[in-house]
Order: C-alpha cells, then sequence, then structure tokens
C-alpha cells in the first residue's frame, strides 16, 4: 500500500498542476463600480472573463472593446479586463514591483498576479487570519526575516508599508521558488497553504479547496500580466484608470478578506 502511495500522489500533483494551468476566470462589475473575480461561475453575474482552455495573448489587454462587450475571439470582456490593467494602485505600486522583482530574480507579473489575488491591491488590507497588506504577509513570516516591532510601530503595521510589503512578498516567493525548483504551482499553494502543507502532502497541491482555487485563479492572472510586446519589441503601454476602483477575488473555500477601501 505504501509503496502504490506516492505514485498516486505524483500523479494526483501533476493533474492538479495542469488543471492549474487550464482554469477559466468569472467576474463581473457591481452598481459600485468593484470588479469581482472568481475561477468559478458562483451565480448569474458571474461572466466569463478569460478562458483557460486557450493561449492568452496579453496583448489584448490593452486593444480596444469591440462591439457588444465581449471579444469573441478571446472570451474577454473588455471592462474587466480594463479593469485589472488600469487599476490605480498597480500602477501606483509598478516601480516597487519591478524593483522587488529584480532583486529576488522573479516575474514583474508573478508579483502582480499574487498582489491582485491576494489583497486586490489594497495595502491597507489585513485578513481575518491577520494576513496584511498588499502581498497579504502573516507578521510571523515578516518576523522571520527580520522585520520588528518598535516604539512607533507593530510589525503588522509596518506590513502596511508598500515597500517592506511588496520586497519582503517578493523574497518570501523567491524562497519558495529555491525550495521547489521548476515547481511554480508548489511555489504558489506553499504562498497560500505554507509550505508545510505542501510538503505534508508529500510536494502536492493540498486538498484544500481554497488553495487549488488560489493556485488556479494566480496562475491564470500571471499569464494575464504578462507584458505585451510591441513589433520593435517595447512593451505597450495602458490606458488611464479611474481612482476609485476595488477589486475582490471570490476563491471558493476561501473566507473573503473585510471590505477595506483602497488607499
Amino acid at each position: 500500500m505504501r509503496m502504490r502511495l506516492r505514485p498516486l500522489l505524483v500523479t494526483l500533483g501533476l493533474w492538479l498542476a495542469s488543471a492549474c494551468a487550464h482554469a477559466d476566470i468569472y467576474g463581473y462589475i457591481d452598481e459600485q463600480g468593484s470588479a469581482h473575480f472568481s475561477v468559478e461561475k458562483l451565480d448569474d453575474r458571474y461572466q466569463l472573463y478569460m478562458r483557460g482552455d486557450q493561449s492568452f495573448d496579453s496583448a489584448q489587454l490593452t486593444a480596444p472593446a469591440k462591439e457588444g462587450g465581449q471579444d469573441a475571439a478571446s472570451g474577454l470582456r473588455p471592462a474587466l479586463r480594463q479593469y485589472l490593467s488600469d487599476h490605480p494602485n498597480l500602477k501606483k505600486y509598478e516601480p516597487l514591483l519591478h524593483e522587488a522583482a529584480k532583486e529576488f530574480s522573479l516575474d514583474p507579473a508573478l508579483l502582480k498576479a499574487v498582489m491582485a489575488a491576494e489583497s486586490g491591491f489594497n495595502p491597507v488590507a489585513v485578513s481575518p487570519k491577520g494576513a496584511v497588506g498588499l502581498m497579504q504577509l502573516m507578521p510571523a513570516t515578516a518576523e522571520r526575516y527580520g522585520l520588528q516591532s518598535d516604539k512607533k510601530k507593530s510589525v503588522a503595521q509596518k506590513l502596511t508599508d508598500p515597500k517592506i510589503n511588496i520586497r519582503l512578498g517578493a523574497r518570501y516567493l523567491r524562497d519558495l521558488h529555491r525550495m521547489f525548483p521548476n515547481q511554480p504551482h508548489l511555489v504558489l499553494a506553499s504562498y497560500n497553504a505554507g509550505e508545510g502543507a505542501v510538503q505534508k502532502y508529500r510536494n502536492t497541491i493540498p486538498p484544500y479547496a481554497e488553495t487549488q482555487n488560489y493556485v488556479k485563479l494566480v496562475t491564470q492572472f500571471q499569464q494575464l500580466y504578462k507584458p505585451p510586446k510591441a513589433g520593435n519589441g517595447a512593451s505597450v503601454p495602458s490606458g488611464t484608470a479611474s481612482e476609485n476602483r476595488r477589486v475582490f477575488m471570490t476563491i471558493p473555500g476561501r473566507r473573503n478578506l473585510p471590505p477595506i477601501t483602497s488607499q
């Protein structure tokens, strides 16, 4: 029995990794102008935003909207597509993202995807479990990397600083990449559930609904954030954003972040 268990777990892990690379993304914009995204069609409000069974051209992020409100060829709804590409806080913190990505040899698209799914670009977001800031770091994780409280601020308060939060989140992702080389699905699973949970299930994605859906969502969003290339190889700039946008990532199996206005 024990001899057969590991091949089964490996097979399950490979299946989950494959499934995570082909997840559909659904979304809608509510009456308050906030965007909601999920890997499942949770109700009739959610419409297909991004198909998981096709190649995705990130140049479509900045392509003009077509008549009818949806690009038939890509399955992307322009309003939602523009919402993610032009979120003001994404643009505001993009220099910090690229700085951290360069320092820790990471794909900037990965940091953007994690930030989108974790906090909806909200620097003061706090989860019910106590994760803080843009990259939703637990204070205990930050302390592992040397962040300490002082007379003025606690570790949690310091984590609301975008520069500190992004850099520590990137450093943690770098270390997870070293722990699970060439296994990005395990890196994301570890970021969500902890590396101990991944190791507990013999280096596979844990059988937690939240973690499995989280990996699907971030994997697709990373592809979405890959920079489009113009004919001369230069990145194509995105458009202008509204200043009051919020993003909600509804990950089935997860208790969502409490509503906190983006700064």
